[in-house]
């Protein structure tokens, strides 16, 4: 059976809807978080002594990434772009890629059996 990686770069704030949403969904996933910059609005703070304001150069963003089965890209990709959904720019991207094998470590299932 095919495998496909999800790699979902989301608001950081969004972590938590987005891991609830998929949890039931996925065998597992890794949460990277860090910063980012692209379409989205910068956070606006204040500078010297409150009088000035500073755009920040990056967003505080994660990356949520799970590998699935192929037959369930479409149920977990749509369950994070609802969870991750604000409606202003910067929601993020799901970006999907195949994936040619996977090997659990500790039980040596490989395939989609390792998922």
């Amino acid at each position: 059976m095919e495998m496909k990686r999800i790699e979902a770069t989301i608001q950081a704030t969004k972590i938590g809807a987005v891991t609830q949403a998929i949890n039931d969904l996925v065998g597992g996933y890794t949460i990277l978080e860090g910063k980012g910059r692209g379409s989205g609005a910068r956070q606006e703070m204040r500078s010297g002594r409150g009088t000035g304001t500073v755009t920040a150069e990056y967003n505080h963003v994660a990356t949520v990434s799970t590998i699935v089965n192929d037959s369930d890209v479409e149920k977990v990709s749509a369950a994070i772009a609802d969870a991750a959904f604000t409606g202003k720019g910067g929601d993020g991207i799901i970006a999907v890629t195949n994936v040619d094998s996977v090997l659990n470590i500790a039980s040596k299932k490989s395939g989609s059996e390792a998922l």
